[in-house]
């Protein structure tokens, strides 16, 4: 993706269902949980780069002892930072007491981080500045082991506003209006109230606190808590959290917008945001690998005994397009294959642009990300050329040996067009100086291109169109192609999205400045003003009875008509070749991706209740000036 877009969270966690000793024996060493726990987060580095975090609990810790460890950076290498001061720690103490690597049960007592239960975050942030206390995972911290709350997301919730209030009115007084602290007191509120209730039954039976401790960790009821406290809950999420005495929980919204993938054995229990991230880390096959369903949380008690739970009902499956398009791993083979099906989907919309003309273009891809439905577009190539060569060959009038070598020496013109330069990074500066940064960021090969031809370049989406328009458009054209066709994977993404992704305003994405451009053109921009008007009327309206009216402005135009706008805006005065704009259909991308149809961001059908009301504020925001986020 060429425009810098905030990507997803990503989550792991690792249940260690054996002793240390275990491990120890078998795999040569006690820190192997914290060794896979650094594999699967730096297997998802790809989903957060702006912090990481870490937290473990050692089980039937003594009191005193400590049993909860935990650490967060925001720096700019962050997962590399947090283990860093994690090895730091841990030689500290191997070096003041060697022997301890033959004692494990003291080893475990004296070694931070060397627990049973283990949560680990990467983080792109939305909400509030970047600083090291919005790093996930979060901490509630009591003196009884069972109230003691770590949490961890891959999440946003439309309805922050609402939670706050009702954490305010059960006289609570919660740090921030955030979604992470709202869900965070949530949860620990009906942690609290279940604890309560269970010491209340124990003391009538003559249990002392002493005695009901160990009582209530066994018969705390984590789906119980976890039905209590998601009822209002309107967001996409992947929640992830630990209980003091060892329980633990991944609980996935109702629509499975967000995405979850769990593997259980008789030696571990593993969650995480992609399915081949634990098939890397724990070398287990595909169909090992389970994908947690929509509304259900998978739950491992202290005693390691693991279910898995409806905790919500859920609803019309929406998962997030955009996992499989450009936020996870390519590595996954059912993404590889969605990924290729998008390119080839789009080659007759190619070969239109190009005129049938072949033999006069050359195909390549950018960002680096895009290459995989690179490989699908030049396979669908492959194709359609066979195709030509077979008529050409059954041609009899005229045929020779040299003419029949000719055909078959037909080839697609492929090139590595542009190369990135590992050690320039786009996002670490401002928007302002971006653009220049980008230009540079990317080197383009000169003589892979003639004036007569067109250069074809897939990418994986175009959101807000300014690296395109300020940078990679005047790199390619400084080739001298006769066009440029820039290939969109992706659909136009019209709408914001609330559940994850860092798009909160409409003004920013470039389908919506070229649907505005259009009406512009028709003398329909009053319509504008309507749409506004018809927003403003549904603030004070219950989520579920708000409509999305900015749908009505777009469905005055076509895809193409949009399209059109989109490369009109971003072709500069300066460049010599024509530019075309091509975007996937949404039609191609359900047939591409059959099992994640979540489509809001392109179509405005939002899963949610909630996701209509983000789109009505982002649309009062953008005429009114109003900088705000959405969300």
């Amino acid at each position: 993706m060429s425009d810098a877009l905030k990507h997803e969270c990503g989550i792991a966690l690792v249940r260690l269902l054996k002793p240390l000793s275990y491990y120890k024996e078998k795999y040569g060493t006690a820190f192997y949980g914290v060794n896979k726990m650094y594999l699967m987060m730096e297997k998802q580095h790809n989903r957060g780069q702006d912090g990481a975090g870490f937290a473990s609990i050692k089980l039937d810790m003594k009191p005193g002892q400590r049993y909860i460890s935990r650490v967060r950076s925001n720096k700019q290498m962050p997962i590399q930072d947090i283990f860093a001061q994690i090895n730091d720690r841990i030689n500290g103490v191997m070096q003041e007491n060697p022997t301890l690597s033959k004692d494990i049960d003291k080893l475990k007592e004296e070694v931070p981080y060397v627990g049973e239960l283990l949560l680990g975050h990467v983080r792109y942030g939305t909400f509030g500045k970047n600083s090291v206390e919005s790093v996930h995972p979060f901490l509630r911290q009591n003196n009884w082991m069972h109230r003691n709350l770590i949490v961890a997301g891959n999440f946003n919730m439309t309805n922050v506003g609402q939670l706050f209030q009702d954490l305010v009115d059960l006289g609570q007084h919660p740090k921030a209006e955030a979604d992470t602290v709202t869900i965070m007191e949530k949860i620990g509120h009906f942690l609290d109230d279940q604890v309560d209730e269970l010491y209340h039954d124990l003391k009538q039976q003559g249990y002392s606190k002493v005695e009901a401790s160990p009582v209530i960790a066994e018969k705390l009821n984590v789906a119980s808590i976890l039905e209590e406290s998601s009822k209002k809950w309107d967001g996409g999420y992947a929640m992830a959290g630990l209980i003091g005495h060892g329980d633990a929980f991944v609980l996935r919204d109702p629509a499975g917008i967000r995405p979850a993938y769990y593997y259980k054995d008789d030696e571990v229990v593993v969650v995480a945001s992609e399915r081949s991230v634990i098939q890397t880390v724990f070398n287990v096959g595909f169909e090992d690998v389970v994908e947690l369903d929509p509304g259900k949380a998978i739950i491992v008690k202290k005693n390691g005994n693991t279910s898995v739970q409806q905790i919500i009902k859920p609803l019309e499956r929406k998962a997030c397009s955009f996992e499989r398009i450009y936020f996870s791993r390519g590595s996954d083979q059912e993404i590889y294959r969605e990924r290729k099906k998008l390119g080839r989907l789009l080659f007759p919309q190619i070969m239109k642009s190009i005129g049938n003309d072949i033999e006069n273009s050359v195909f390549s891809f950018i960002p680096n990300t895009a290459e995989v439905s690179y490989y699908g577009m030049i396979k669908e190539g492959e194709l359609f050329l066979n195709e030509q060569k077979e008529q050409l060959l059954l041609q009899k009038e005229n045929q020779t040996p040299e003419r029949i070598k000719e055909i078959l020496a037909k080839r697609l013109r492929t090139e590595k067009i542009a190369i990135k330069d590992a050690k320039l990074r786009t996002f670490i500066t401002d928007d302002d100086s971006r653009d220049d940064l980008v230009a540079h960021v990317y080197d383009i090969t000169y003589g892979s291109v003639k004036p007569t031809d067109n250069l074809v370049i897939i990418d994986d989406s175009i959101v807000r169109g300014t690296t395109l328009q300020k940078s990679i458009l005047t790199m390619m054209d400084r080739l001298s192609p006769k066009k440029i066709i820039v290939v969109s994977s992706a659909p136009q993404i019209r709408y914001p999205d609330c559940y994850g992704i860092d798009m909160a305003n409409l003004e920013g994405l470039v389908a919506f400045r070229a649907m505005l451009d259009l009406l512009k053109d028709d003398n329909k921009y009053y319509l504008v003003e309507e749409v506004y008007k018809k927003c403003l009327a549904q603030v004070s309206l219950p989520d579920v009875e708000i409509k999305n009216y900015v749908k009505d402005l777009y469905d005055l135009y076509s895809d193409e008509q949009i399209s059109k706008k989109i490369a009109e805006l971003l072709s500069e005065d300066t460049l010599k070749a024509e530019v075309d704009i091509i975007y996937q259909s949404v039609d191609n991308l359900h047939k591409a991706c059959p099992g994640n149809l979540g489509d809001w961001y392109f179509t405005g059908n939002y899963p949610t209740p909630g996701g209509n009301r983000v789109v009505n504020r982002a649309f009062i925001n953008f005429f009114e000036g109003n900088k705000e986020r959405a969300y």
